[in-house]
């Protein structure tokens, strides 16, 4: 008993997609006795009439549209195979991983995501958000291949990527803007910092830029602009982060005599840059190419 074959429907749903025979062996550059021969072969293996002719055009039967339509899944699935198959043998790996600093604008991250997922579907990319010390920490442990963080090792090159400004900012309401003059480091030691935990284990520093005693920590940056909404103190906040609240009135600059804006400088590191893969290197790339339009933006929109 002859088994049908993937190269026997992939001849097939060509005759039904481009109309006929002659149609199906022009876009696939074969003859049209090889198109005709590999069809009936299939139509005997499966003991089942999967064409009939409406005056000169080839049309499926009711089984024909039922086994075409799950065999076209199965010729997608082995042309996505042999995608792959094709990557890998070119050395590009099915994994990357990538250590990113919370503070690294999102909008920057998902655009290079999104341009080396239609580039490499089938890479599997795992994000790992860090914060402050966490993205050492990968480095250190080699967690991740590519690592974007604020501190760089001894015994790794980094290259800047993005510098951000961070804000003192508060809730309008906040007592702080109350005072009614320009404030000084001193007048901020008083009230409560929000400051967000550092993600690593080994050489964690949460305390802040003011050190200060009174302390609310949480883990993400997200929930700290949350917490500065809801008058719960003031904190100095990537500006790219707050845009909204910032012209929505929620959070307002504090009007510090000094110290108003701090700067931190993010650094692209490659865990192992001699050994780095082609997918590795290439979502480095896109990812550099995202910080240098959000540069970009950041300087148009200074001007």
């Amino acid at each position: 008993m002859t088994t049908a074959t993937l190269e026997q429907w992939r001849l097939l749903a060509a005759v039904v997609d481009h109309g006929g025979f002659a149609q199906a062996a022009e876009q696939l550059q074969k003859s049209q006795s090889t198109v005709s021969h590999g069809v009936k072969q299939l139509q005997q293996a499966l003991g089942l009439p999967l064409l009939t002719l409406a005056g000169r055009k080839a049309v499926l039967t009711p089984a024909g549209e039922t086994l075409l339509r799950r065999a076209r899944y199965l010729l997608d699935e082995a042309a996505a195979l042999q995608h792959l198959a094709d990557t890998l043998a070119q050395g590009w790996a099915a994994r990357v991983s990538l250590s990113v600093d919370a503070i690294f604008p999102q909008e920057a991250l998902f655009e290079a995501l999104a341009a080396f997922g239609r580039e490499s579907p089938d890479t599997r990319v795992e994000v790992q958000e860090s914060v402050l010390s966490g993205g050492t920490e990968a480095l250190l442990q080699r967690q991740a291949e590519l690592v974007i963080t604020g501190r760089v090792p001894p015994g790794f090159l980094g290259e800047p990527l993005l510098r951000l400004g961070f804000i003192a900012v508060a809730h309008p309401a906040h007592p702080l803007h109350q005072i009614g003059r320009a404030l000084r480091l001193e007048d901020l030691r008083a009230h409560q910092q929000v400051v967000i935990r550092d993600s690593g284990v080994r050489l964690r520093a949460d305390s802040g830029w003011l050190g200060a005693e009174r302390r609310l920590t949480v883990s993400h940056p997200a929930t700290s602009i949350q917490a500065l909404c809801r008058g719960l103190g003031f904190a100095w906040v990537p500006r790219e982060k707050i845009r909204a609240e910032l012209d929505s009135g929620q959070l307002k600059a504090l009007p510090l005599v000094e110290g108003a804006t701090r700067w931190a400088e993010l650094y692209l590191v490659l865990a192992e840059r001699e050994a780095t893969g082609p997918a590795a290197q290439r979502l480095a790339e896109l990812l550099r190419e995202a910080a240098a339009r959000c540069r970009a933006q950041a300087d148009g929109g200074a001007n």
